[in-house]
């Protein structure tokens, strides 16, 4: 299981996106309704995605860091990728609903944008970089990948939100003939929701796949494993994620003389100070090979 300060630190973060998604739906809709912008009312719908998005990552996070059972020997850690899926089904949906109401807007004439919605949209790109970044730290120090869907949510809104000043300045600067600009922008926001959604899901994909994707800590693991009185080298070393944490699997070398008891104890060992060295580390088996 999971150190309790990154399951609390990557709820915290998921609280706090459900409070500021909420917030800003709501502000995203009114003005973008009585401020004539549908690019604002296509962030609201985003924004509103982004909170029930939040709400299944939280439920992924929790889910996920319940201790191994009898039926989950490896613990429920496989459940946060599957919660990303759901996350991306989200945006996805979202990304559908803006470019549909955007075809149909761009068709039929309306008023130009006023020109008071640029400063909320000026807020609100600032306030959806500033949670991206807090985010995405928080996803990085706890692992977790359906806290990175979340946290690219934020930058996502971000852009569509640029893309949306964009739009709207183009449409009050250039004038009449060109109210289009604003829905044109929610389109293009729409499109690079579906870019981001790949994004989101080939690394989440990877993880239920047990991808090979971690050069970096299984170079760590042999490096700690050398410290181990008795440990020769490293052969075989297969990490997968689940979850917050990584399951190692590793062929240390030792003396081919040493009795089952000394393998077996040098083994032990060396799972203590792996876990110990290395955190994020969950389940490891060491296998014992001789040294010839």
């Amino acid at each position: 299981m999971m150190p309790k300060t990154n399951e609390q630190k990557a709820v915290k973060s998921v609280y706090f996106s459900i409070i500021g998604n909420s917030c800003l739906a709501i502000v995203k809709g009114l003005a973008g309704y009585f401020g004539n912008s549908f690019a604002l009312i296509a962030d609201a719908i985003e924004s509103t995605s982004d909170v029930f998005a939040s709400f299944l990552v939280l439920f992924g996070i929790k889910y996920s860091n319940r201790p191994a059972d009898e039926n989950h020997p490896y613990g429920h850690g496989k459940a946060e990728p599957l919660i990303t899926f759901l996350v991306v089904g989200f945006l996805m949906a979202s990304a559908t609903v803006i470019a549909y109401e955007s075809i149909l807007n761009i068709r039929t004439p309306h008023d130009l944008p006023k020109t008071w919605t640029l400063i909320v949209l000026g807020i609100i790109i600032i306030w959806k970089e500033i949670s991206y970044r807090i985010v995405i730290r928080n996803s990085k120090e706890t692992n977790s990948s359906s806290l990175k869907a979340d946290a690219w949510h934020h930058r996502s809104d971000a852009i569509t939100s640029v893309a949306a000043f964009i739009g709207i300045s183009i449409a009050l600067i250039l004038g009449k003939g060109y109210e289009s600009a604003d829905d044109w922008a929610a389109l293009f926001a729409a499109g690079f929701i579906f870019y981001n959604s790949f994004l989101i899901f080939r690394p989440a994909l990877g993880e239920i796949m047990d991808e090979h994707v971690y050069d970096d800590l299984i170079q760590e693991i042999r490096e700690v494993a050398l410290k181990v009185d008795g440990i020769i080298d490293t052969e075989k070393c297969f990490v997968r994620k689940a979850g917050m944490q990584y399951h190692v699997d590793l062929h240390a070398i030792v003396d081919a003389e040493l009795s089952v008891r000394a393998g077996h104890d040098i083994a032990h060992k060396l799972k203590d100070l792996l876990r110990q060295e290395i955190p994020q580390i969950g389940h490891v088996l060491i296998h014992i090979e001789p040294n010839e």
